[in-house]
């Protein structure tokens, strides 16, 4: 893949074995310029070192909670670069109670946080990035199997990531006349800090190895390369997808 002389803002990453660091390892080395953001002050000394590992021009804080620092982020790229190219948006979080109890006990507060963090903030993300795509783009987020079939411990995840997936649908319609592709990323089980909330997660890790066609679960580098392609030109056909790279673990059921 070739994303030389295309711009992109990361949103997501935590540490070396997060999903959207994988993406910007790879979007990195296939040529892209990045700009990439961290929650709050206790995550800057993780993320900074790899963003500027990767000479990143923008290392931005952003917590989608606090009012205003999602429009400080783009405001940022509109001042440095003017247009955008690309948005990867790996951001996800549910209370702990709320996560590990049934979705029948789940809060109203945890469940309207889940789909604010999860789900509305990158609803947010299409509207601010609409403007710095005159030329169109691709919106890129990170779903999972639970949110299409009712995966064990996933719980109240399952019906946000649900809502992100149709929201994926009802922008990629929205924008598609102005050429700004929206797809999500759907990865089998992986090893990171986000889903390390989850419980029982190491039988998930080894049911999805067991079943999956391949025997293979997916890595870093794997879905960043699957997120390069869809930032990139020879994608300009694909959006409002739900794209699997899970070694063929969703065609089981």
């Amino acid at each position: 893949m070739d994303l030389r002389g295309k711009r992109g803002l990361i949103l997501g990453i935590a540490n070396d074995r997060s999903i959207a660091w994988g993406c910007a390892r790879v979007m990195a080395a296939c040529g892209a310029e990045l700009a990439v953001t961290y929650l709050d002050d206790a995550a800057e000394p993780h993320v900074r070192p790899l963003a500027e590992a990767l000479r990143c021009p923008l290392v931005l804080p952003c917590d989608v909670r606090a009012p205003g620092q999602l429009e400080a982020v783009f405001d940022a790229v509109r001042t440095a670069w003017g247009t955008l190219d690309f948005v990867i948006h790996a951001i996800a979080y549910a209370p702990k109670d709320d996560l590990q109890g049934r979705v029948a006990d789940c809060s109203a507060a945890g469940f309207a946080l889940a789909m604010d963090v999860s789900c509305h903030s990158f609803i947010r993300c299409a509207k601010l990035a609409e403007p710095l795509m005159p030329h169109g783009g691709s919106l890129l987020t990170f779903t999972f199997y639970g949110g299409e079939k009712v995966v064990p411990h996933y719980n109240l995840m399952g019906p946000v990531k649900a809502a992100l997936e149709a929201s994926v649908r009802a922008l990629a319609v929205e924008l598609g006349s102005r050429r700004i592709r929206v797809n999500a990323v759907s990865p089998g089980p992986m090893g990171t800090r986000a889903a390390s909330g989850l419980e029982h997660f190491d039988e998930l890790l080894g049911d999805a190895w067991s079943r999956a066609p391949e025997h293979m679960l997916a890595r870093l580098d794997d879905v960043g390369a699957f997120a390069a392609f869809l930032a990139s030109d020879g994608a300009r056909l694909v959006t409002g997808n739900v794209e699997y790279v899970d070694a063929g673990y969703h065609v089981l059921g």
